[in-house]
């Protein structure tokens, strides 16, 4: 039986909300969780102890956020539903010793974080935003919003090659941003510069995770408004819908065979590695405690786990009009056609056929078209967290997402239906 569609055009509109208001990691997981505490849910620390009840509950921890919701009649053996997705965007983030500068021009030093476009970056209003760690142990959120800094590219009159042989860029050298003028460099001046932006004290921030971002806020683009733009979709655009669906899902007062589970995670753009990326144990570890928290045994752990199935959802590559030729010949996803079923037989993506069939179930029930993405053979496939999910955990994983242009670009391209194609799909998986 189809299951009416729950998301419409109104759940683009509140994913460009979610993006503006989501410069970092950081940010993101703040927004889901004001968004999950107005459906019900309430935040849980790990160093408590944990208790049975029902309800939804979630984890925060760094760019990272774990929530689940725990309907009635579940028992401790009753397997989950995840929507997997991560926080984080290539960009450009800001090193230990940030001031810099020469030849009268005051500079932030910055470091690659991931595999962005960097040609994206030039010529554009940055802001910078991320957390401050505070000399009492506590953490702020700092969001500069505003046309701050701008790497400026060569002027073409002193590099007539770029006409020929392509523009060339050194990671080091010309990716530093100006944000003023001035001869003198003191350390601490961009530190104290967002002090006052919070106003704290001098001298009071004692640590800095800081990143760039552009501060042209998302857009409906096209003739009939068909498309959008805006930033960090790979893969806020997934957070989102998951943050959607969840909260939904919860909401609905529905019987619920599974537990419904948002992950997401952060560093999936340079490998996962870390206490709050797919590579680190916080699922597993959530996962477990909300099993043994309802007087579960580790065998009933082992039940619910084989049971569980987790879609890996991030976004994936729509054909390229001008490129045709570097997509696979017999598979050409476009936007506005429904979320992606991701496969690659060397594992790059977790999907395998079963996993297809579970998917398409959840997209026959929401009424949700849905198309299938493999790489051309001469193109190295990218990754996500889907294979890494399915063997830290041994959790059935399918590997999802929505068709966009630009793929790690400052700025990137999507239809602007998609958005709640994805979300809809997501709330019949969590429905079982």
């Amino acid at each position: 039986m189809r299951t009416p569609p729950r998301f419409d055009r109104g759940h683009t509109d509140d994913l460009m909300t979610f993006l503006a208001s989501s410069p970092t990691p950081y940010h993101a997981v703040a927004s889901a969780a004001e968004r999950l505490e107005k459906a019900g849910f309430r935040q849980v620390a790990e160093t408590d102890a944990w208790d049975g009840s029902l309800g939804g509950k979630y984890v925060l921890r760094g760019g990272a956020i774990i929530a689940w919701y725990v309907p009635e009649g579940a028992t401790p053996h009753t397997p989950f539903r995840i929507i997997g997705a991560h926080t984080d965007s290539p960009n450009l983030r800001v090193k230990p010793r940030p001031d810099s500068g020469a030849h009268g021009w005051r500079q932030v030093a910055v470091e690659i974080y991931g595999g962005p476009l960097l040609n994206s970056w030039l010529d554009r209003d940055l802001g910078i935003a991320g957390r401050l760690s505070l000399r009492d142990g506590t953490s702020r959120l700092v969001n500069v919003d505003r046309p701050l800094l701008r790497v400026p590219q060569l002027a073409i009159h002193l590099d007539r090659s770029v006409t020929s042989e392509g523009l060339k860029l050194d990671k080091q050298r010309h990716l530093q941003p100006i944000w003023g003028l001035g001869d003198d460099v003191h350390d601490g001046d961009l530190i104290a510069f967002l002090e006052g932006e919070l106003g704290l004290p001098a001298g009071e921030v004692t640590g800095w995770d800081l990143m760039t971002h552009s501060v042209e806020p998302p857009a409906y683009l096209g003739r009939d408004k068909e498309l959008l733009a805006g930033p960090r979709m790979d893969n806020l655009l997934s957070v989102h819908a998951g943050t959607a669906a969840l909260a939904s899902v919860a909401g609905s007062g529905d019987a619920l065979p599974y537990i419904p589970v948002l992950a997401a995670f952060d560093h999936e753009e340079n490998g996962s590695q870390s206490d709050t990326g797919a590579d680190g144990p916080l699922l597993g570890g959530v996962l477990e405690r909300s099993v043994f928290a309802r007087g579960g045994s580790y065998e009933d752990r082992a039940r619910a786990f084989a049971g569980t199935i987790c879609l890996s959802s991030d976004t994936g590559h729509a054909v390229h009009p001008n490129y045709a030729e570097r997509h696979d010949p017999t598979h050409h996803p476009r936007a506005d056609a429904g979320p992606l079923l991701k496969v690659n037989v060397n594992n790059r993506y977790a999907t395998d056929g079963s996993g297809r069939a579970v998917f398409a179930a959840a997209c026959e029930k929401a009424g949700v078209p849905y198309q299938t993405f493999v790489s051309n053979n001469s193109m190295p496939c990218g990754t996500t967290i889907g294979p890494i999910t399915a063997a830290r955990h041994g959790i059935r994983t399918v590997d999802i997402g929505v068709a966009i242009l630009s793929m790690h670009s400052a700025r990137e391209l999507c239809g602007a239906k998609d958005p709640y194609l994805l979300a809809n799909a997501l709330v019949a998986f969590l429905e079982g």
